[in-house]
């Protein structure tokens, strides 16, 4: 059976414009209202439209690329929020390009410009909150002028929009379930120094131990990484401790699965000796045993937001008027089997 692919027509039939809109807005956006550029965006995400890249491009004197700065692609956190770039990048003809700005060079002025100028971007989407500020200056050769969004991650004082999730209320949600269940010691397993979700994610764990009335005590704080091996270094120092957390809230999920494998390693239970909670909701989580309960971000959805919002900046050929923007998205607790009441509770 053929099948049918989707058209202008239906394209224009559900932003409820003419094809000759949609065909503007394709070609010429800086003609058409900010809400028409958006309606149809919309509807060529819902219709499935594919634009051919090289059309796209010569219509709009356009590159056709959008670079996403990427810290680590190793991390599968990214995995999501890069697939939720490409649901709205690609129908409407761009292609992402993706640079691992911790293995391409990218941490420098040159190494940025290069990649940027090799990859032909029209704009950035920058997921690593680590970078210098003065590479994206307005002034800056490496950025270009391009049209730059942040998300996930974000730099502190840089003017751009940004979209993220509650990182501060994601590890309230954790203390208050784990303080719900009879958990009165809940250390915490941080990120990296100095990065703005370790930041974010310790704060919103204080206040609510401080909000609670629980103590948080600075033996129950252990330095992490985000990475597998900081989760085995927090098990073996908690297994050191005389008087143990009985809950422990980590900054991500890897951490918190390695944490957990390196307990039972050494004959410890989770949860019947300590309760653990994880942040992001990557897919080992729930291959994990037992399954991790953890803070999960709506990864896809927040690749999305920051794509549309790309797309309406390269509309207008520039950030202006959308540098204030700061789109943050709940997390949600996903219960499964690493949390129970603390031992001889």
């Amino acid at each position: 059976m053929n099948r049918k692919y989707p058209s202008i027509q239906d394209v224009a039939r559900l932003a409820g414009v003419s094809t000759a809109t949609v065909s503007r807005t394709l070609s010429r956006p800086e003609l058409v209202t900010e809400a028409t550029r958006s309606a149809v965006h919309i509807a060529i995400e819902a219709a499935g439209y594919k634009l051919s890249p090289a059309l796209h491009s010569l219509q709009r004197r356009t590159t056709g690329g959008v670079v996403a700065l990427v810290p680590n692609l190793s991390n599968p956190f990214f995995c999501k929020v890069l697939d939720g770039i490409t649901s709205v990048l690609s129908p409407s003809g761009y292609a992402l390009l993706v640079a691992d700005t911790t293995t391409q060079g990218c941490s420098t002025a040159n190494g940025l410009a290069g990649y940027i100028e090799q990859g032909r971007a029209d704009g950035l989407i920058l997921l690593d909150g680590s970078l210098d500020p003065a590479l994206f200056s307005t002034g800056s050769t490496a950025r270009m002028a391009l049209p730059l969004v942040q998300v996930g991650e974000w730099i502190e004082g840089l003017s751009a929009p940004r979209v993220s999730s509650d990182n501060r209320e994601g590890t309230g949600i954790a203390v208050r379930h784990l303080a719900r269940l009879g958990h009165r010691r809940i250390g915490h397993v941080t990120g990296p120094a100095g990065n703005v979700l370790t930041d974010a994610r310790k704060r919103g764990l204080k206040d609510a131990l401080a909000a609670l009335d629980l103590p948080c005590r600075k033996e129950w704080m252990f330095d992490g990484d985000f990475s597998f091996a900081a989760g085995v270094r927090a098990a073996r120092a908690w297994t050191d401790l005389s008087d143990r957390p009985t809950g422990m809230v980590f900054a991500n999920d890897e951490m918190a699965c390695s944490f957990v494998s390196e307990l039972r390693r050494a004959g410890f239970s989770v949860p019947g000796d300590v309760s653990v909670i994880g942040f992001d909701d990557i897919d080992l989580g729930t291959h994990l045993s037992p399954a991790l309960t953890t803070l999960r971000q709506p990864r896809a959805e927040l690749g999305a937001h920051a794509a549309r919002t790309l797309l309406e900046l390269m509309a207008k050929g520039s950030g202006a008027g959308c540098a204030a923007l700061d789109l943050v998205l709940p997390v949600e607790l996903i219960l499964r089997e690493s949390t129970s009441a603390p031992p001889f509770a």
